[in-house]
């Protein structure tokens, strides 16, 4: 599965792919940072419905957004965390004390 992407208005959201390794995390970084300023983008939601796996690469995804947006007074939400695995990164990276997290 690919990382599909949706902004209504000033928000962003990112479906996560079933793996956020390395690999995706480039790509929706430099993606992710390309919409922030080409749009205006004031909000980025993670939706991780379909994500199963998730490495230390995509904590520095989701850290980098929150200090990007943090300059604007934007925020990073994170949605639907289904799997366990990827809640326990969550905790043990102290990311649910850092941004948003709902259905988690």
């Amino acid at each position: 599965m690919e990382c599909h992407y949706e902004i209504k208005g000033l928000s962003l959201t990112i479906y996560v792919p079933a793996e956020l390794d390395h690999h995706a995390a480039k790509t929706i970084q430099q993606d992710v940072d390309s919409m922030i300023a080409s749009y205006s983008i004031h909000t980025v939601i993670f939706d991780f419905e379909n994500t199963e796996f998730m490495d230390s690469s995509g904590i520095g995804v989701i850290l980098g957004r929150c200090r990007n947006l943090s300059f604007s007074g934007g925020k990073v939400k994170a949605v639907n965390l289904h799997s366990a695995r990827v809640r326990k990164i969550f905790t043990m990276a102290g990311l649910y004390k850092l941004i948003e997290v709902e259905n988690g």
